[in-house]
């Protein structure tokens, strides 16, 4: 690299570290010298601003399960900006949409739009708490259901509470909100039944990513979930942001036979661009209609951006993409060489560590005890993980250097899955002899 070339750089670090804390926009906490730019993005590959290409696994959190500049999703999204970007009113694109997912999940008989996940599950438990009366809600320890307090209580724990007691795991949440919220763990229906045995009468909702973080639900265990729920009368929510047209077509429900009374979608949905959906049960839906205004039950819900067009038609374009024969079967078999190729790297290392997730997900944990929820996870040489993503970075491989998991999309190959392994590869062994 040249001198004016690395005085530009050094020079657009320095600004991005002015400009945002952290020098990001939330999450991907590089350190100063790895401060990262992107310029674009095509298929699975993105370029940062002094033109270092990388492999991307992480997709835009996932939000781009069709790939960077999907064809299809472009074209769709620049047809429709041209008729117009935003309404704040139902127009023939959200009408459409809304359709084409109530068709798809059976869960919904009704939606509304929002602009992100965050708030599609925010939305989900003030439905549930309007329509039971109830104030209490069950998350599992460790998830994430959006910036909102749901989701970021107990979201980082420490581990040294008993359930199901919550956490504040970052500031500006009040103490009262989080007492709200009882802590169950994932995977273990005996101590989720105990608590709302305890405390029925009191909890409005349970929310669960059926695929929690990128651990799988034990045989038994969400059905168990719907059995609870049923028997209490709480109001079971599936937070399917990640899992929604990811594990399958239908998303989780279809993939795990569960059906819940609350579902909220969000990012692979919009194709990259923004968007949030919740919906459910006539009955619970019900509660958001604007006529019951100053009558109980009511609950207030809108989005300025929710369902606008572009979005809407970038979905429609991205449901296109994702429904054509074959497209889950080739996810799944990647994944599946992905997590393969990854355990056999650590073996090949005599590195310990344990490879968890299903479908086009994936996530590596230097633990030599297997994963099954959040504390397992913990367990895990998190310092060593996050020296091995940095090197991962160095070696051309993007991802988010917190240690989430990996995500792949329909524009990955087998070739860029090797890739990965052998920078992987090289990193572990870079890592033992420093």
């Amino acid at each position: 690299m040249n001198t004016i070339a690395s005085m530009f750089l050094r020079d657009e670090r320095e600004r991005c570290l002015s400009a945002f804390p952290a020098g990001s926009n939330g999450e991907f906490d590089f350190p100063p010298e790895l401060t990262t730019i992107i310029e674009r993005g095509e298929g699975a590959k993105v370029w940062d601003t002094d033109g270092v290409e990388r492999y991307d696994f992480s997709m835009g959190w996932g939000s781009v399960l069709v790939g960077h500049a999907n064809d299809r999703v472009v074209q769709a999204a620049m047809a429709q900006a041209k008729l117009g970007s935003n309404f704040a009113c139902v127009n023939r694109r959200s009408l459409e949409l809304a359709e084409r997912i109530i068709e798809i999940s059976p869960a919904c008989d009704q939606v509304r739009f929002s602009a992100s996940g965050t708030e599609a599950t925010q939305y989900c438990g003030r439905i549930a708490r309007a329509a039971t009366g109830r104030e209490k809600i069950i998350k599992f320890e460790g998830a994430y259901h959006g910036a909102n307090d749901l989701g970021v209580t107990s979201l980082f724990p420490t581990g040294h509470c008993q359930f199901p007691t919550s956490e504040r795991s970052c500031h500006g949440t009040t103490q009262e909100a989080a007492e709200q919220i009882l802590i169950a763990p994932f995977n273990d229906l005996e101590t989720t039944a105990s608590i709302v045995h305890a405390q029925g009468e009191e909890i409005a909702a349970m929310i669960v990513e059926p695929f929690h973080r990128c651990i799988a639900p034990k045989e038994g265990f969400l059905q168990g979930l719907r059995q609870l729920c049923d028997q209490h009368g709480v109001v079971l929510i599936f937070d399917e942001v990640v899992t929604g047209f990811r594990l399958a077509y239908g998303g989780a429900q279809q993939y795990y036979g569960v059906i819940p009374d609350l579902v909220a979608y969000g990012k692979a949905l919009g194709g990259g661009f923004p968007i949030g959906v919740f919906g459910g049960k006539r009955d619970l839906m019900q509660m958001v209609e604007e006529h019951r205004l100053n009558h109980e039950p009511y609950v207030w819900t809108a989005s300025t951006l929710g369902g606008n067009p572009v979005s809407c038609a970038a979905a429609w374009a991205a449901l296109d993409h994702l429904e054509q024969p074959g497209t889950y079967t080739a996810l799944h078999s990647l994944g599946a060489y992905l997590r393969t190729g990854i355990k056999d790297v650590m073996q090949e290392t005599g590195v310990s560590g344990q490879v968890i997730g299903d479908g086009p997900l994936a996530q590596f944990i230097f633990s030599p005890d297997p994963v099954v929820d959040y504390r397992s996870t913990r367990s895990g040489d998190r310092a060593k993980a996050r020296r091995v993503q940095l090197g991962m970075i160095q070696r051309g491989i993007f991802l988010n250097p917190m240690g989430t998991k990996l995500y792949l999309s329909t524009a990955h190959t087998q070739e860029h899955c090797d890739a990965f392994h052998d920078a992987f590869r090289s990193t572990l062994l870079h890592d033992r002899f420093n």
